[in-house]
């Protein structure tokens, strides 16, 4: 498993020598001070042996394909990009982050979700779960507006080697531990691929779509525009109000652009 990195204040502690002895050892992919046997539990980094389970790639993070899991991958203009895996009454949403070599950034990251969390007048606390400190909170079920009521969430991160794995659980898993136990499952055999790329601590590190879902979007936007092409010139040719509407009830649902920073795409994958 991976040991919680170091804090920034610890490298006071330890010579430069010893600090660089330590920075080339992990870029040359030694196991974190502070791990345990390799294979005993993750998340894990790519470059580590993990479990062969059925994963879906999606670019930095790959998802294990659990039965009774539906995976999706969703943009948002502003929120960035995240996984969303739902089972039953549950769902787990998955980013992974760059973080610095050196250190862990969870620590701070949870301090910002409490005071942000706080601020717009919800209820938090730290606890230990099984992945360590994590975050429990009651929200307003409207950002805001406390009169909508509010619904339970729990946060749970991981600070791995130069990268740093968030999960937010909602619905069932964030009261019930037996909801949340699939879902904790999918969390700890996720794969995070950091890759060696300069990458600016706390930016997401890129999600995309796997090679086949993507040809599939754009063979269906392709046939979008192709049957919107044929709609409009029937209309021209003066066809009768009902033609052509096969086509177009039949592609409704790729009916919005696919815009990357919109609604979708998503991708979905059923087990």
């Amino acid at each position: 498993m991976f040991g919680r990195r170091r804090n920034a204040g610890d490298r006071d502690l330890v010579s430069q020598e010893a600090d660089l002895a330590a920075e080339e050892a992990e870029t040359a992919g030694d196991a974190p001070t502070g791990a345990g046997p390799a294979g005993e539990t993750g998340p894990w980094d790519a470059s580590e042996p993990h479990s062969e389970l059925p994963r879906v790639d999606l670019g930095s993070i790959l998802v294990p394909v659990l039965e009774g899991t539906d995976i999706q991958l969703v943009f948002a203009e502003q929120h960035g990009a995240w996984v969303t895996v739902r089972y039953q009454l549950s769902e787990l949403q998955l980013q992974a982050f760059a973080a610095p070599k050196r250190a862990g950034i969870w620590d701070e990251v949870r301090g910002e979700i409490l005071n942000e969390i706080t601020g717009t007048g919800g209820r938090c606390q730290e606890r230990q779960g099984p992945f360590g400190t994590e975050v429990v909170a009651e929200v307003p079920a409207e950002p805001n507006q406390p009169a909508s009521g509010v619904r339970p969430i729990r946060f749970i991160g991981v600070d791995g080697p130069r990268w740093f794995l968030r999960g937010l659980l909602a619905g069932a898993a964030a009261v019930d531990p037996a909801a949340a136990a699939p879902l904790e499952a999918v969390f700890r055999e996720t794969v995070v691929v950091r890759g060696d790329h300069p990458v600016p601590p706390r930016e997401l590190l890129e999600l995309r779509l796997p090679a086949e879902a993507a040809a599939a979007l754009e063979a269906q936007a392709q046939a979008q525009a192709q049957a919107q092409a044929q709609q409009e010139q029937d209309g021209g040719q003066g066809g009768g109000p009902g033609q052509g509407q096969g086509p177009q009830e039949e592609q409704s649902r790729f009916a919005t652009p696919l815009n990357p920073f919109e609604r979708g795409p998503e991708f979905t994958e059923t087990r």
